[in-house]
């Protein structure tokens, strides 16, 4: 719809304009065009930063990472702490864990950071298995870490966890902090929601997920926050061949 001139509403008599497919009345109504604007060279240069402006980055967003990793194939979202040491047995464990589902064709999605991540990272692409980055823009944490072979950059969360979700067949989380959390959570709501099928996930370390459990069965259940069969959607382990296999499992079941 082109933009109108402004008018008098025909039944409020307040002024009017429309403007694409959006409706101005009274005060709303501005007195110039998109045309003009876009064309007029004077004035500063903020419109780069304005929401509409930001809309097409978000759709930059998506086109690229939907053209990255359209051909990837069966893949795999493996969370964890950036801040997990090379010494810490949690990064044997992640390593392992890339080195095995690589062994089994499945890619390897990362938030392509330090810590958990590149060692799922470093252990998938060791095997001969497809590495994949999602890094975000973060001012503490600068690029993608080396062992990530596919990497796509992100400036938006959302658009970020929409490839994670898209483009994985289930998670597998590793020890982790607010991140991995958030991202074991949304996982979790989407299962649970129905927005996504047979989305297996698996928790990594009973030890350190052991409080978090408690909780969800205990207080959680208990107060009817939750039903019984929202606790069958997430299997704690510390073996990561039992991970593995659950992937597996997942797998051949929806073939």
């Amino acid at each position: 719809m082109a933009e109108r001139s402004p008018g008098d509403d025909p039944v409020t008599q307040r002024p009017s304009k429309y403007k694409g497919p959006t409706v101005q009345r009274g005060k709303a109504v501005d007195h110039s065009t998109t045309d003009q604007r876009l064309l007029d060279q004077r004035g500063p240069t903020d419109w780069v930063h304005t929401d509409p402006w930001r809309v097409l980055r978000i759709q930059a967003e998506f086109v690229e990472g939907f053209g990255a990793l359209a051909e990837l194939g069966p893949a795999i979202g493996v969370f964890g702490s950036a801040r997990t040491k090379p010494e810490d047995p949690a990064y044997a464990q992640g390593e392992a864990l890339g080195r095995r589902l690589a062994e089994e064709q499945f890619a390897v999605i990362t938030g392509g950071g330090p810590g958990a991540m590149e060692a799922a990272n470093k252990g998938c692409s060791q095997a001969g298995g497809v590495s994949v980055g999602l890094g975000i823009e973060l001012p503490f944490e600068a690029g993608l870490n080396p062992w990530v072979d596919l990497g796509v950059n992100f400036r938006y969360f959302f658009a970020r966890k929409t490839m994670f979700v898209k483009y994985s067949q289930g998670f597998v989380v590793l020890p982790g902090g607010l991140g991995t959390l958030d991202e074991m959570f949304e996982a979790l709501t989407l299962a649970q929601t129905q927005k996504v099928t047979s989305f297996p996930v698996v928790l990594v370390g009973s030890d350190y997920w052991r409080g978090l459990v408690d909780w969800l069965s205990g207080p959680v259940l208990e107060s009817g926050k939750i039903s019984a069969h929202d606790l069958d959607m997430v299997t704690v382990t510390d073996d990561v061949e039992e991970a593995v296999a659950i992937m597996a499992a997942s797998r051949e079941e929806h073939a």
